[in-house]
């Protein structure tokens, strides 16, 4: 909806400020900008911030051009990593429309 409302060529916080109000509408329970800590050694070290979590259980993070990168691809498996949770979705506003990924925590 996002997409076909909005097109292509805006920065990705005005495609965040337009899913936040999506998902709102649509009635499910969301947070914005969810800063985990990274910890070593019960210490924490710095922090990771995602996009959205939707549910508790499901990591949203967008990225605006074309075709997926394997940075955003770590970046997003490292939220998985530091959350402990199961499965993120990678969603990439493109020139040729919406183009999504589902990654899984298998550790």
């Amino acid at each position: 909806a996002v997409f076909n409302e909005l097109g292509y060529g805006y920065k990705e916080k005005y495609y965040q400020k337009a899913i936040a109000k999506e998902l709102g509408l649509a009635g499910l329970f969301f947070k914005e900008q969810i800063s985990y800590p990274i910890k070593f050694k019960n210490e924490t070290i710095g922090s990771q911030i995602f996009d959205f979590l939707i549910d508790d259980k499901i990591i949203l993070e967008i990225k605006r051009g074309d075709g997926f990168f394997k940075q955003d691809i770590v970046q997003t498996v490292g939220y998985l990593a530091v959350s402990k949770l199961q499965l993120a979705i990678l969603a990439r506003f493109t020139s040729k429309g919406l183009k999504f990924k589902r990654i899984l925590n298998i550790l």
